[in-house]
């Protein structure tokens, strides 16, 4: 199996940066996965505004040479993990950003109607691990969710990927982070294709 870890905070000594660890070090102890690749889109200095006009096209961005490397990735990996805080309860706008410009037509998606659309990245899974200040429960009571709807449904299912996977850590600040570090550790080392 080949991993693609997308990590998305501005700081690899943060917590995110301890579940990344996690994660790198679970996912080398496991023999189900071959071969790893790391997207810090920070370190990577990824511009996450979106552009285009009259010259540059929104629906010629999958020729764009600037995102190869990212469609390249995309379509190298079998599973997908997306490692980033929860911020105003959504992903931050650099991960929006990387979405916004990798995942274009005619690349992860085509339209098949004038309201249909097909997604072209059938066949793979993603992992979100997502932390927050406050207390995990309060997305779903009070944001009625829109953070899993937003990734599983707007993004992932639009461009053919059903298997979607979370982790929603949150009161992050408080006890228990080994915790959480050790199973994300523990849940890498054992998964399988």
């Amino acid at each position: 199996m080949n991993l693609l870890i997308v990590f998305s905070h501005p700081n690899q000594k943060s917590l995110n940066g301890a579940f990344l660890k996690s994660v790198l070090n679970g996912s080398m102890e496991n023999s189900s996965i071959k071969n790893i690749q790391l997207l810090d889109l920070y370190e990577e200095n990824f511009n996450p505004i979106l552009f285009f006009d009259e010259k540059v096209k929104r629906r010629h961005m999958y020729k764009n040479p600037a995102f190869s490397k990212h469609r390249d990735q995309l379509l190298w990996a079998d599973k997908i993990v997306f490692l980033y805080p929860i911020w105003w309860g959504r992903p931050p706008a650099m991960l929006l950003g990387y979405f916004d410009q990798v995942l274009s037509a005619h690349f992860a998606y085509e339209e098949t109607g004038k309201y249909t659309t097909k997604g072209l990245l059938k066949g793979k899974s993603v992992i979100c691990i997502s932390t927050m200040k406050g207390p995990g429960m309060y997305p779903f009571f009070f944001l009625h969710n829109v953070h899993k709807v937003l990734m599983k449904k707007a993004v992932f299912r639009f461009v053919g990927i059903k298997k979607v996977k979370f982790f929603e850590f949150g009161s992050m600040e408080g006890t228990g982070q080994a915790k959480k570090i050790d199973k994300i550790y523990r849940y890498f080392r054992g998964i399988c294709a």
